[in-house]
């Protein structure tokens, strides 16, 4: 098996053990927290079934202004993001074998860019960008030390933009 393999999936987990592929729309994200626990990821944490989910941008709901405004959140760098995640395979009736994911996500309420998105009594969440660096340590990761790359990443890498395209540092 090669050290790193591409492969495309369906967003939103789908436990090895589903009927069908209609809940992955709510297992997008899994709660750090809770991601051992939950029957939807805890075979694929367990296992270690780390992955990369390239992204270039995320987006994350600012209400500031006391509606929604669909906020992009990309790498200051403009380069691209590996963002942590699970996998799973899933066996469909016609025996097809389908790829799914789902990405990390940690609390963010002292992140100096992400606490300031989600509506204000809401926690606020944000997905684990892991740094270049330490791709190849997630993917070889056991269940056990999984935990340690759960961390925000620095406010200062990260930008966001509004719809309007102006950028807020932060």
């Amino acid at each position: 098996m090669p050290d790193r393999e591409a492969l495309t999936g369906l967003f939103g987990m789908v436990p090895h053990w589903a009927k069908d592929t209609n809940g992955s729309k709510y297992t997008y994200n899994a709660r750090s927290e809770t991601v051992a626990e939950k029957p939807s990821f805890r075979d694929a944490w367990r296992k270690a079934q780390h992955c990369i989910i390239p992204a270039d941008a995320f987006f994350e709901p600012d209400w500031s202004s006391g509606r929604a405004v669909p906020t992009m959140i990309q790498r200051v760098d403009g380069q691209p993001m590996g963002i942590a995640g699970l996998w799973s395979s899933w066996k469909a009736g016609d025996g097809q074998t389908v790829y799914s994911f789902t990405m990390l996500t940690i609390n963010a309420d002292q992140h100096p860019l992400l606490k300031t998105l989600h509506k204000p009594t809401d926690e606020k969440r944000m997905v684990v960008i892991l740094p270049q660096e330490r791709y190849g340590d997630w993917l070889a990761a056991s269940a056990q030390d999984s935990g340690d790359f759960l961390q925000p990443y620095p406010a200062d890498l990260l930008n966001a933009s509004t719809p309007l395209g102006r950028p807020q540092l932060f």
